[in-house]
């Protein structure tokens, strides 16, 4: 079977331009979001309640009445009893909180207040009630010896609903709360400072709510005299703990340090930011407080103990995490939409930690699937192609664990009298592998006022947003889709347009397009060697999805007929033919198949001729490492350029360099052999230095009375005109006379220089033919710097 052309591209959506203007109305609103037709004004809070005591919970509705009003207990509604009522206001009153025990159910949990009218229903925020309650002390004060002046801390801990109140007795009175010596924390701690004897006695813990009241055991406080008055290091007895709060709350951070002298205590936090002055305050000798606490406010903070006058300090530390509640940011608004349009609602909000959001239709939890999807985190509600069903009010829940929030809104769905019915009698039919025919009947009702019908159209596995339609004009009732996909299921419905609105969405139908032979399949082949080729393609996983593969033939091109076919799976892209003839010409084909038939096929002619003479030069590759091996060889070659033009650039420096020493040197021995010209006061007091001696090598040279050797410096340095005995002007070692070579000009800073010493001076041997040099004479040497 011929193969077809290949497949087209995945489509993209095409957007439909309106038929009609949208009437996009919106719905009465209260301006925060919430429905007018029906909202709260109250919502019930979270509360602590008493065995046995009542209990109230808020809720007040607005809205068009009637609107009815029921409770929610853990998401079952409550009924009405003579244990729980509603008020006529939406209340909830329970005449006796209980808990479990005795056979009746414990008041405990969530509870929800739910408002419903005509125009549809809304859920309150959570609201959780629990029991006061009371432990027993899990942490009793412990006996203390302190000095006098020195510090003593007692600590309780007791757990109970709501908070208790700690407050402290010393020998069953009361303490002095005014004495500025006593610091009370409110997480039931006792700290005294600048202990004196008549601190001592016994002290209880003393913890009190609506629930009940606990006493601890006493513990008893011993001062002793005053200490040694030596030096101690500054320390921290204790620091502050990690604390996690909700926002508004007051967070107590505490850092009791000891030492003589007394040690400085000052806070910070990690990060470096400053910790503000609004709702701060230190309390006793260096407990950190902080009221109304905000997100702002968390973070590591560091209690630093410092001796006076020095830097000597010690530090403890502790994070403090605040939680803040789940608010909106931007809330859902109330919409009205034609039906069959798009809705959508957004809802943002913000908390700490970040807040899970949840829609409810009608007080109903409401996610994605059919024309329902959630996008953005849920932030995004969107309900595509909207019927009367879907009228309702949406709400928006955000939640986390420092608490929860709601929002509502309405959608309005607009329904014009006299609109078309539903097209009928929808049919699709496969053409070809990429076209399907769709064919449909007129609704039967209200037909006069159509002006167009439009196709709706998608893949049947993808999901509603990538739908996409077309158009038709209202005399056709049959439409050839094309650019379709081969061997796709597609889903089709169709709607009927008037200058007032849409019709409801036919029935969907479901088709799959024809199958077709696959595409010829790209192929490359490489010789390997004398009697080897690699043959290469592109996987198709596909083709073993449609019970397909490839089909491998070859021959050499002198004979008829070919060698074949080799089956091969659709997931392998390569193969290896062996043994063939180094002499011949081969012709290879490769083509693809699945069970709609064989597709055309790819053919490539190669030669391996004279691939064995290229085999014994460079043995046979893996030509899948061959990428990776050339790139290794080009960083090789990179990396030896480099290196070849460094030691070129090192080679030009170093004979230049050394080219202008041996002339600056020549120089240097002209100068100090040539005769001393004009008159000695204008001579130069100094001369260069030769070979780098320096000033006080040449005094010594003087003082010990070492002479020059004349001989040695006329065979090292030979005058103008003299011969040498073994001329060898080839020799690159050999020295160069000093008139051939071209004089660099160089700065004299950079030599050394020697006091001159006067012909006068030296012995009449030492005044010889190499002093008075018949070159040309050198001028006087500048003075030194």
């Amino acid at each position: 079977m011929a193969a077809s052309r290949a497949a087209p591209p995945r489509r993209r959506p095409r957007l439909l331009l309106p038929l009609l203007p949208l009437l996009l109305l919106p719905a009465p609103s209260d301006g925060l979001g919430h429905s007018a037709e029906l909202a709260f004004a109250v919502e019930p809070s979270d509360d602590i309640a008493v065995p046995g005591q009542p209990v109230m919970l808020g809720c007040k509705v607005e809205g068009i009445p009637p609107v009815r009003i029921t409770w929610r207990k853990n998401g079952v509604e409550l009924a009405d009893s003579t244990h729980s009522t509603v008020l006529a206001n939406g209340s909830l009153m329970i005449r006796h909180f209980l808990l479990d025990g005795g056979g009746s159910p414990s008041d405990e949990g969530d509870y929800e207040c739910v408002a419903q009218n005509r125009f549809g229903l809304v859920v309150s925020r959570k609201a959780r009630i629990q029991a006061a309650t009371m432990s027993d002390f899990h942490v009793h004060p412990q006996a203390t010896v302190g000095e006098e002046g020195g510090v003593a801390r007692f600590q309780c801990q007791i757990h109970g609903l709501p908070k208790p109140l700690i407050t402290w007795e010393k020998n069953r009175v009361p303490i002095d709360t005014d004495n500025e010596r006593y610091t009370l924390l409110p997480k039931g701690v006792l700290q005294i400072t600048g202990l004196r004897a008549e601190d001592s006695g016994v002290f209880h813990c003393v913890a009190s709510n609506i629930a009940s009241v606990r006493v601890s055991h006493g513990a008893r406080l011993t001062v002793t005299g005053s200490g040694s008055g030596a030096y101690k290091e500054p320390t921290i007895l204790v620091g502050p703990e990690n604390l996690t709060l909700t926002v508004h709350q007051t967070a107590v951070l505490e850092c009791v340090a000891t030492g003589n002298p007394r040690p400085i205590v000052s806070w910070s936090r990690l990060d470096g930011r400053p910790i503000g002055v609004e709702g701060i305050q230190v309390l006793g000798t260096g407990n950190l407080i902080i009221s109304d606490v905000t997100v702002q406010h968390s973070g590591v903070y560091v209690c630093a103990a410092n001796r006076p006058g020095t830097r000597v300090r010690r530090t403890a530390q502790g994070r403090l995490v605040v939680q803040a509640p789940a608010e909106f940011v931007q809330h859902p608004q109330s919409i009205s939409r034609p039906v069959g349009t798009t809705a959508m609602f957004t809802c943002q909000a913000q908390g700490e930690p970040p807040p899970h959001v949840t829609w409810l239709k009608n007080g109903r939890v409401l996610g994605p699937g059919g024309h329902v999807r959630l996008k953005n985190n849920n932030s995004t509600l969107t309900i595509s192609g909207i019927g009367p069903e879907d009228e309702a009010i949406y709400q928006c829940v955000a939640e986390n664990s420092a608490g929860s929030s709601q929002a509502s809104a309405r959608l309005t769905v607009l329904w014009a009298e006299g609109l078309p019915g539903p097209p009928l009698n929808v049919q699709a039919v496969s053409v070809s592998s990429t076209e399907v025919r769709v064919s449909w009947t007129e609704p039967l009702v209200n037909t006069r006022e159509i002006i167009g019908y439009v196709l709706h159209i998608r893949k049947a596995a993808d999901p509603p947003e990538l739908e996409y339609q077309e158009a038709v004009s209202k005399s056709t009732f049959q439409h050839l889709v094309s650019d379709l996909e081969p061997s796709t299921a597609y889903s089709f419905y169709i709607k009927a347009y008037t200058p007032r609105g849409a019709s409801s969405a036919s029935a969907p139908t479901l088709v799959s397009t024809l199958g077709e032979a696959p595409a010829p399949p790209p192929l490359s082949v490489r010789v390997l060697g004398s009697s080897t080729l690699q043959l290469l393609w592109e996987p198709w996983p596909r083709l073993a999805q449609h019970e397909g593969g490839f089909k491998l033939f070859y021959r050499p091109a002198s004979k008829a007929s070919f060698t074949g076919p080799i089956l091969l799976p659709g997931a392998v892209s390569s193969y290896n033919l062996s043994q063939l003839d180094p002499t011949a010409v081969y012709e290879v084909k490769l083509l693809a198949y699945n069970q709609h038939g064989d597709g055309n096929a790819t053919v490539r002619f190669v030669s391996l001729r004279g691939a064995a003479e290229r085999t014994a030069l460079s043995p046979p590759c893996d030509c899948r490492k061959e990428e990776a091996t050339n790139q290794t060889s080009t960083t090789g070659i990179v990396i030896g350029i480099h290196i070849g033009v460094t030691c070129i650039i090192f080679c030009v420096l170093f004979l230049l360099f050394g080219q202008r020493g041996r002339v600056l040197l020549c120089k240097d021995v002209e100068n100090q052999l040539s005769p001393p010209q004009g008159p000695r006061s204008q001579r130069d007091p100094g001369i260069l230095a030769l070979n780098g001696a320096g000033r006080a090598e040449r005094a010594q040279l003087g003082r010990d009375g070492k002479r020059v050797d004349v001989k040695e410096l006329e065979q090292l340095f030979p005058r103008a005109g003299a011969v040498q005995p073994h001329p060898r002007p080839t020799d690159p070692e050999a020295p160069a006379l000093c008139e051939e070579t071209q004089l660099s000009m160089l700065p004299l800073q950079g030599f050394s220089l020697l006091e001159e010493m006067p012909l006068e001076a030296l012995p009449p041997q030492d005044v010889g033919p190499g002093l008075l040099s018949e070159g040309p004479a050198a001028q006087p040497a500048p003075s030194g710097p």
